[in-house]
């Protein structure tokens, strides 16, 4: 058994495999991660800790972060300086930004998030 207290992958359902997979291909190595695989069921990319892959949806039903599922995912990154940069090439890749970088107590130390909408058709 491993130690507890990480999480390997998280796979993202989509709506358009092809349109998200540009739009990762685009942020995710903004993140520090690299595509590092393409798979029957979509891309992955993978960081220091984390891979990230993608599946087309199943059904066309809208998402909506407040139902039941996944509501947002918050990477870490070294410095509020680093947030501030990578929010700002974000904006100029046209991405839709949820929320701009905050403090956020609640939650450990050394994160800044910043929530950005995806593409879902």
């Amino acid at each position: 058994m491993t130690e507890g207290g990480a999480v390997h992958h998280i796979d993202l359902t989509v709506g358009d495999l092809a349109r998200s997979t540009a739009f990762y291909d685009r942020v995710l190595p903004l993140l520090g991660f690299r595509r590092s695989a393409d798979v029957a069921e979509g891309p992955i990319w993978s960081g220091a800790q984390l891979e990230i892959g993608l599946v087309a949806a199943r059904s066309r039903a809208a998402h909506d972060r407040y139902a039941a599922g996944l509501h947002h995912l918050a990477f870490t990154a070294p410095s509020r300086v680093a947030v501030d940069a990578v929010h700002r090439q974000l904006v100029d890749l046209g991405v839709v930004v949820l929320d701009a970088p905050a403090e956020y107590p609640q939650y450990a130390p050394a994160t800044t998030p910043s929530s950005s909408a995806t593409p879902t058709v």
